[in-house]
Order: C-alpha cells, then sequence, then structure tokens
C-alpha cells in the first residue's frame, strides 16, 4: 500500500487541495447533512465540508494522513483510518466526495459497492480522479529512460479510466451519472526539481527502485515537453462526475 508524507503533501502539492475545492460546487452540501470525504488526506476538503455547516466524516486508508487531519480539525470531526475497497457506515450518508484518490484504487468495482452501500436513496457521489491519458508524458519519459539503460518499464501504482467505463462500473454499482466531465489540466510544478519531488511523492516506490542516472534521464527526456515558462508542468487529464444512487 502506498504511503504518505502528509507534511511535504500539504507543502509541495497544495494544488491538490486547491483544486478539489470546486468539488463543492458540485455536491453543494447542506446544512443538517452528512458527507463522507473518501480519500480525505490531510483534511483540506473535510474542513470546507464542515464550513457549509454540514456533518462530515473523514476517511483515509493512510493512518499519517489521518494523524495530519485530526491535527487540523480537532478530535470532534469523526476520522477514520479504513480502506476504501471495504468499508461501512453506521447510517447512509447524503453524499460521499473524493478527491484525487479513486485513481489509487485498484479494485473500483469493491469501492463503489461500498459508496453505493453507504449512501442513501438520491444521495450524491461527487469525485475527480485521473483520467485516460493522465500523465502519460510522465510515464513515457520515464519508461524510455527505463529502456536505454536496459531496465524493464516500472509497474504504475494507478488505475486510470476512460470516461465511458467509468460511467459503465458506476451504473453496474446502481449509482446513475448526472453530469461528467473529461478534460486537460496542465498543473504547474513548484522548483527546477517539481518533477523529481512529483514522481518522488506519487511514484515512491518506481523512484526507489530506480538509479539516480535514469531519473535524471528521464527529466532530459520529458524537458522539451513538460518544462516551459521556466517550471515543470504535470500533464494532467481529469475525470470529474457527479452520480446519484437510485432507489
Amino acid at each position: 500500500m502506498t504511503t504518505w508524507d502528509s507534511g511535504a503533501y500539504d507543502r509541495d502539492f497544495a494544488f491538490v487541495a486547491a483544486y478539489g475545492a470546486e468539488l463543492l460546487d458540485w455536491l453543494v452540501p447542506q446544512p443538517g447533512e452528512t458527507i463522507l470525504d473518501l480519500g480525505c488526506g490531510t483534511g483540506d476538503l473535510t474542513a470546507r465540508i464542515i464550513e457549509s455547516g454540514a456533518t462530515a466524516i473523514g476517511m483515509d486508508a493512510d493512518a499519517d494522513m489521518i494523524e495530519a487531519a485530526r491535527a487540523r480539525l480537532g478530535d470532534d470531526v469523526e476520522l477514520r483510518v479504513a480502506d476504501a475497497h471495504d468499508f461501512s457506515v453506521d447510517r447512509p450518508v447524503d453524499g460521499v466526495v473524493s478527491n484525487a484518490a479513486l485513481h489509487w484504487m485498484p479494485a473500483q468495482v469493491e469501492v463503489l459497492g461500498c459508496v453505493s452501500d453507504a449512501l442513501r436513496v438520491d444521495g450524491r457521489f461527487v469525485a475527480e480522479m485521473g483520467a485516460t491519458g493522465n500523465v502519460a508524458a510522465i510515464t513515457a519519459a520515464v519508461d524510455e529512460a527505463c529502456l536505454e539503460a536496459g531496465r524493464p518499464r516500472p509497474a504504475w501504482p494507478w488505475f486510470f479510466s476512460s470516461p465511458a467505463q467509468y460511467a459503465a462500473m458506476l451504473e453496474d454499482a446502481g449509482l446513475e451519472i448526472r453530469q461528467l466531465d473529461f478534460y486537460d489540466r496542465p498543473t504547474q510544478l513548484a522548483g527546477p526539481d517539481g518533477l523529481l519531488k512529483w514522481l518522488s511523492m506519487f511514484a515512491a516506490d518506481v523512484v526507489a527502485a530506480l538509479p539516480a542516472d535514469v531519473l535524471r534521464r528521464a527529466e532530459e527526456i520529458a524537458r522539451p515537453q513538460l518544462w516551459h515558462d521556466d517550471a515543470w508542468w504535470a500533464d494532467y487529464r481529469r475525470l470529474r462526475f457527479r452520480a446519484v444512487k437510485l432507489g
């Protein structure tokens, strides 16, 4: 299972939480509702849910992330270390929101089944995740550097779905799509070492297995496509959707 450095996550990749705030415009949490933040990380989106007047439940598989969320939100907020593939709630919730987390979960059928079971009828599920082609230039550069060095291509840890594929999985789980966007979102990375920092955070197992010269070569390969305006840019492609649970 992927483990996280919560301090570096908030410091170097604050854009994750910043973009995630837009999901609440799709969810529209109401005072008195209960909203589950699935893959809540350090609790930024959870805090925004609370500010709306709704009750929030934060859930993440990483204990360090939950500890950071607890330091931010206090002990009065329900925060759980739990696996999204196998979770339940005490009573049905009004909404589930998930930002930049679903693509880390390999068994999507199990995840979506748990989400559907957690929602009340007509409850909303709003999420954003990496889509088909997400960070393709980054992974291609590392793949090429590995092949040049006589090494196998890395096993990348993510699941990136097409819109049609994911819509079908949602429907199979009893969740009807009401809105879906599929779009490119080039994202600036901080500093001249931004690409390597990104890889170290989001592909830590891959980076740990590669020597420094292969990583430097990957930077060289990626630079013509991903370095411009004096910065590294990750070639993000995103899938954002709003679905409701059918009765």
